[in-house]
């Protein structure tokens, strides 16, 4: 299960203050200097490394320098800095479909296409809009991320203390969540083990993609077949580990790229997908879909396993296929086997 470090972004806060981060294991191995470069949109590149050089950044409560490379756990200390004006703009209040909600956490049903938080090109996510709709709130901050194009269950804290422990419980491995997706090519196992080790680059223009590479991290993902078409397949997918892409990679590098993937996906496919055909309907977004989550919640210690319903797009996609050829397990129910 992966733990994602969430950062506030400076113009955000009414009063200037220093904030931390704790570092999560998609963001190990990076350098500090790249790190607070992209999480401190609008910061000059001059100032980030001054704020280095006078140890106002810290890393465990200790001084580091622009080589020092991050661990998952490592806690930063980011200084109040200035953006550029341009990112203050104001954002616009939205609410979203809400799965739970309690005095310790806010859990919701993420739409396809909407980014968790701003930047890499993103004015503003999920975060700041809930923010924006919610003014006298407290404290709201992500407890993890989904990709842009990945919709479903997305947990926020209401309290630091509940973040702290929902990181703990997904650093030692203790939440199970579980992705639905649709796959194209002829699958085979009812359930199979993909355990290939991911490395991280950084495009020319700025954009992280992810591959297969021998010294990457060590990365492990379990699937398991729910429904099997002529030339698809529905599948749960389990993360063991908690990398970026990971589903998307392991998919694709095993030959089975997740429909409507623009990233990793059969670029062909996802353009005849596009239009319906007599034998089946149109796909106009990635079929990913995190659908089930189970923790233990942080304040009364009870475990708790939260859903969100697939998309009426995605529902509508695999009632045009027909009949599968074959049904497998339940959604969910490789959990109750592990």
């Amino acid at each position: 299960m992966k733990m994602q470090n969430h950062v506030v972004p400076p113009s955000s806060q009414a009063t200037p203050q220093a904030y931390f981060v704790t570092i999560a294991e998609e963001d190990a191995g990076q350098r500090i200097d790249n790190f607070l470069l992209r999480v401190c949109k609008g910061v000059p590149k001059s100032h980030i490394y001054r704020i280095l050089r006078s140890g106002e950044v810290r890393v465990n409560k200790g001084r580091i320098d622009q080589l020092y490379r991050l661990e998952s756990g490592d806690i930063v200390r980011i200084p109040p800095v200035r953006v550029a004006e341009k990112n203050n703009a104001a954002v616009p209040a939205a609410e979203f479909t809400i799965l739970h909600e309690d005095s310790q956490l806010l859990v919701i049903d993420k739409p396809c296409g909407v980014a968790v938080h701003g930047g890499s090109g993103v004015s503003f996510g999920v975060i700041e809009q809930l923010r924006a709709s919610r003014p006298d709130a407290k404290f709201l901050e992500l407890v993890h991320r989904l990709d842009r194009e990945t919709s479903g269950l997305l947990m926020l804290a209401k309290k630091r203390s509940a973040l702290t422990n929902l990181h703990e419980q997904m650093r030692d491995g203790l939440t199970d969540k579980r992705y639905l997706t649709l796959v194209a090519g002829d699958w085979k196992n009812a359930r199979q083990h993909v355990k290939l080790p991911l490395h991280k680059f950084t495009t020319p223009d700025g954009e992280r993609r992810v591959c297969v590479q021998a010294g990457g991290m060590e990365s492990h993902t379990v699937f398991s077949l729910l429904r099997k078409f002529n030339e698809f397949a529905l599948l749960e997918a389990e993360l063991k580990t908690g990398r970026t892409h990971q589903i998307r990679v392991h998919l694709a590098s095993s030959g089975f790229p997740i429909a409507g993937d623009d990233k990793y996906g059969d670029f062909a496919l996802n353009r005849a997908l596009l239009k319906a055909t007599d034998k089946r309907g149109a796909l106009k977004r990635m079929f990913l879909h995190a659908h089930q989550i189970t923790f233990t919640h942080p304040e009364s210690g009870k475990q708790m396993t939260l859903k969100a319903p697939l998309g009426d797009d995605c529902q509508r996609f695999l009632l045009s296929l027909g009949k599968p050829l074959t049904t497998g397990a339940r959604p969910g129910a490789a959990a109750e086997k592990s």
